[in-house]
């Protein structure tokens, strides 16, 4: 039996798409609210990013919470950065009491990538380790070997960085990952498709689900900006030297095409089960993309 919506839809065969909303920093959840509504019923889940680029903010579990109340399909985020082990374990029980049973499992950004640069990190355990904790959870103890009165249950991601310069590193975290318990991974962006291709050669052998991660670019500076000052980024130049010929004012329409290009390729070619869209504080466009690229992909 399917522990969760998300996961009947990641066993369909249908092509999935998932988007991302950034949680508020502050309380004020009115935008938050309305980017669930919007995207709710276009999409098959909701991730809640969890202090995205060790900004803080508003938790990820309370925005989870936010997209259940609204009717959504939430996949929490959870980082590794800022709660040892039993806090994982506490935060995880509760989602699974709350019905929040999709998680997606990350080390995390590096506190001084952030606003909190003096915050001590934790990293009491990795992303892979994570996963494993998880497991054992569902499998009726805690991580100190203790019963639990009561066990959760949870569909479980994790991330891979497909178009990294050196693949090697990254395969062996994949594969770590997979043996862990992963269940379907939402992919770092890609901005070209032909690293894409070999890297889901290889992936394609694991029974595990892989979902292409698309960041929707608002400018040429954005892209210069992610290369330099964001983990895991890694823009092209020939994506750059696109996303600079839009006109002043259009460079978000630039964007969007390159975004609706990508996820018509990946679809056109069935390379993988899905797109994970990240409009990066853009999430009111996701509807107009998704509707344009399979639009296009229809017509075709």
């Amino acid at each position: 039996m399917a522990k969760s919506l998300f996961e009947e839809k990641l066993n369909s065969g249908k092509f999935l798409i998932t988007t991302e909303v950034g949680p508020p920093k502050g309380v004020d959840i009115e935008e938050l609210k309305h980017h669930i509504d919007l995207l709710k019923e276009k999409v098959d889940a909701i991730n809640v990013t969890d202090h995205q680029s060790s900004v803080m903010r508003y938790p990820s579990l309370g925005g989870c919470l936010l997209v259940k109340e609204q009717g959504g399909e939430p996949i929490l985020q959870m980082t590794c950065r800022d709660r040892n082990r039993m806090a994982l374990q506490a935060d995880l029980m509760f989602a699974h009491s709350r019905g929040v049973n999709n998680v997606l499992a990350l080390t995390g950004d590096s506190i001084d990538v952030g606003d909190h640069p003096n915050v001590k990190p934790v990293f009491d355990v990795e992303s892979a380790q994570l996963l494993r904790l998880i497991r054992t959870l569902e499998s009726g103890k805690d991580a100190a070997g203790n019963d639990l009165k009561g066990s959760p249950e949870f569909c479980i991601g994790a991330s891979v960085h497909p178009s990294a310069d050196f693949i090697e590193p990254q395969l062996i975290k994949f594969e770590k990952k997979v043996a862990a318990g992963a269940q379907f991974f939402q992919t770092q962006g890609i901005f070209e498709l032909a690293s894409f291709r070999r890297f889901m050669q290889y992936a394609s052998q694991f029974n595990v689900k892989i979902l292409a991660g698309i960041i929707v670019m608002a400018s040429a500076g954005m892209a210069r900006y992610m290369n330099k000052s964001v983990p895991g980024i890694i823009v092209p130049q020939e994506v750059i030297d696109e996303l600079a010929t839009a006109e002043k004012g259009k460079g978000l329409q630039k964007g969007i095409e390159i975004a609706v290009r990508l996820i018509r390729g990946i679809k056109e070619e069935n390379l993988c089960d899905g797109v994970h869209i990240m409009a990066v504080g853009n999430e009111g466009i996701v509807p107009e993309i998704i509707e344009a690229a399979l639009m296009e992909h229809a017509q075709t």
